[in-house]
């Protein structure tokens, strides 16, 4: 039966239609928010996928460019691969609501998000987080929500909800926050240094609006909410725990995981799993679960000694960064390089300086933004965890990771007109363990300061964890996780920043939300921990930016013309501007306003493409003196290129102050002569003359 649900949101529509489309979805939400058109379906196999210890979740949103009214570039005509957008769009989506899904759950479950009609002012990613959290909720998969998620954006000090286009574009703040009914469980946030403070207000205003939202959503489920359906638990069994436990003391257990190494734990632990396969030899249902139980051992080992024993399994204090270490140009003649290194985790980072011709384009749904100069791209090779796979190109996590950073950084950039260049940064992963992105962020801000590129702030990352008990009072903030900590944590809340504010917020947890306290407590603590790190290890590497960029770099000069002038130096088919690229190893770019760029590595070819560029377009006056090259001889004369497309003609009679007879007594093709202007001839041309340069 087809039922249409509506209710205000920030001052517009939203209204879900429910069994209108997608009947033979598990749920299916034809939402509407404005003129935004998204359909979310949620489907889940009839039985859980067999040997697999996790729960298999997948997420898409699927970007149609006739949402937008464009048909797509390219041979076929067809949309491609997802874009960037549409990856970190449905990683936003999956992260608060994988944790609401039964722990024990092995369903594959699929998310489905095919954006239909965009209108600029009502966020199709919005539009897609609600519908995914309404199609799951109405459906027959086990689901602890229902949850919400509301945008917020920050306008002259105050706060603007699920904000339009025109506002985002003024905004000192993205932020997204989704909420259960009790507790925030999702925060993501890009912003311009705004205050700790002024965030966590941020945060809970949204939380507010997610409850209005929540009661809209309750209110579809108790009308046309299916009942949800039974499913196979793949809980590992009660008494394989207490057989491992007897063979595996609990100290045992916590012996072999207290160490600020990576590769002994996980011998401890290759140890400990071959003794207990030993073990179970005739059982093949309990070998078949092993894994999972030593893991689930092993997690909760480390929680105990968090949050009971008040010990960290590398002996740190709870508060306590690893050893920090950071250096500089550590790769030659690239434009800029550094090395940030935490604990075992270490973030190689080059820079690399272009014209702003080598943007990158976008081509996606947001008619906004077409570009953008800064690309940060992340890569996490096996080597980095001491594993062995071949390369398949950046997952969803690689994606997220290179965004998150390049989200950090983004506020204190140079602006095109202070530094007219394209901006490329690359962080390698040498060494992991536990957050990446962070160290990304760090080694990114030296690379560069060292390559030259006068950003305005210093910006550090860092992670807080968690450990939580039976009740919300009970929980543990661990400062700078490492790799278990993370795998057996509760939450993984980076944060990154200037010494005046945070620059991107990024929260995944496990659990079904956050206190307050916890989240003002993470933030807090984030503070603390990069102020140290910029000024007890980074600054001391690069303290501010370099005053210029270097020699391997290229070099831009920049000048306005007249934009009616534009197409003179342009020349018919590119004629002209090819012939000063040809000539002097430039790159030349031309804005529709005049602005003029010329980017090359030696300054002598650079100053010659400008003089000609001036030269093409100044208006000619008696008197001025050039430098050309004859190029065409005449009975009556001679023609001189003076710049490339632009000639001028010497007649014979003003090569000589003696009289000649013929041209080429006096001049070949080829010859470089100076002449002066005498003014346009009859037919318009450009007269010079050769005898009467003073």
């Amino acid at each position: 039966m087809y039922k249409s649900y509506s209710m205000e949101l920030a001052g517009r529509t939203l209204t879900v239609d429910v069994g209108r489309v997608a009947a033979q979805a598990n749920g299916a939400a034809f939402m509407h928010y404005g003129d935004t058109v998204v359909l979310s379906t949620a489907t889940a196999s009839e039985s859980p996928r067999e040997g697999i210890d996790f729960f298999p979740l997948s997420v898409e949103y699927e970007e149609k460019l006739y949402a937008v009214g464009k048909i797509p570039g390219g041979y076929n005509k067809r949309e491609g691969k997802a874009s960037e957008n549409a990856i970190l769009t449905s990683r936003v989506i999956d992260r608060p609501m994988r944790p609401l899904f039964p722990k024990d759950y092995r369903n594959d479950v699929t998310l489905n998000n095919l954006v239909m009609a965009v209108d600029p002012d009502c966020s199709p990613e919005l539009t897609a987080m609600l519908g995914s959290a309404i199609a799951t909720a109405i459906s027959d998969i086990p689901f602890d929500g229902p949850c919400a998620t509301t945008q917020v954006g920050l306008i002259d000090g105050e706060f603007v909800f699920n904000p339009n286009a025109a506002q985002k574009a003024v905004s000192d703040l993205q932020l997204t926050v989704a909420s259960t009914k009790e507790k925030v469980i999702m925060i993501e946030a890009g912003a311009n240094e705004v205050p700790e403070a002024k965030m966590i207000e941020a945060i809970y205003a949204a939380h507010e609006i997610n409850q209005k939202v929540i009661e809209f959503i309750e209110g579809i489920v108790a009308d046309c909410g299916k009942k949800k359906h039974e499913y196979t638990s793949c809980a590992i069994p009660e008494e394989l725990f207490a057989a491992i436990k007897e063979i595996v003391p609990p100290a045992q257990m916590e012996e072999a995981v207290f160490t600020d190494e990576k590769q002994v734990r996980e011998e401890n632990i290759r140890v400990i799993t071959e003794k207990l396969k030993e073990a179970f030899a005739d059982n093949e249902e309990w070998l078949a679960v092993l894994g999972e139980a030593i893991y689930q051992y092993q997690k909760k080992t480390v929680r105990k000694m968090i949050l009971v024993d008040k010990k960290r399994p590398d002996g740190r204090a709870m508060n306590e960064i690893r050893k920090l270490a950071a250096e500089v140009d550590i790769i030659p003649r690239v434009h800029g390089s550094s090395m940030f290194t935490r604990g075992q985790t270490q973030i190689c980072n080059v820079c690399t300086l272009a014209p702003l011709s080598e943007a990158q384009r976008l081509d996606g749904l947001d008619e906004a933004e077409t570009s953008k100069r800064y690309m940060h791209h992340y890569n996490f090779p096996a080597y980095s965890v001491g594993e062995t796979k071949p390369s398949r190109g950046p997952g969803r996590r690689e994606i997220g990771h290179g965004a998150l950073a390049e989200r950090a950084l983004i506020p204190v950039l140079p602006s095109e007109e202070e530094f007219p260049y394209a901006i490329r940064t690359v962080s390698e992963t040498f060494e992991s363990n536990g957050s990446t992105s962070m160290a990304s962020t760090c080694a990114s801000c030296m690379s560069l300061m060292a390559a030259g590129v006068p950003i305005k702030k210093m910006v550090a990352g860092i992670s807080t964890g968690l450990v939580t008990g039976d009740t919300d009072d009970q929980f543990i903030l661990l400062t700078d996780i490492q790799g278990l900590e993370d795998f057996f944590g509760d939450m993984d809340f980076k944060v990154t920043g200037t010494k005046d504010g945070i620059t991107a917020i990024q929260m995944d947890i496990k659990i079904h939300g956050l206190t307050r306290e916890i989240v003002e407590g993470a933030i807090m603590n984030c503070r603390a921990a990069r102020l140290v790190i910029m000024d007890e290890c980074m600054s001391k590497a690069i303290a501010e930016p370099r005053p210029e960029v270097g020699p391997y770099a290229p070099k831009i000069m920049q000048i306005q013309i007249d934009p009616a002038k534009i197409g003179d130096v342009v020349g018919q088919r590119g004629k002209t501007i090819n012939a000063i690229i040809e000539e002097t190893g430039v790159k030349i770019d031309i804005s529709d306003d005049g602005f003029v760029s010329v980017c090359g590595v030696e300054a002598e070819g650079m100053e010659k493409a400008i003089r000609y560029i001036k030269t093409i377009v100044t208006d000619y006056e008696e008197g001025q003196i050039f430098e050309g090259i004859v190029t065409s001889i005449k009975e009556f004369g001679a023609f001189v290129e003076f710049a490339p497309g632009k000639e001028g003609m010497v007649h014979i009679s003003k090569i000589s102050k003696e009289r000649i007879n013929r041209v080429e007594d006096v001049l070949t093709l080829g010859d470089k002569v100076k002449v002066v202007c005498l003014g346009k001839d009859k037919q318009g041309r450009m007269s010079f003359s050769i005898k009467d340069v003073q």
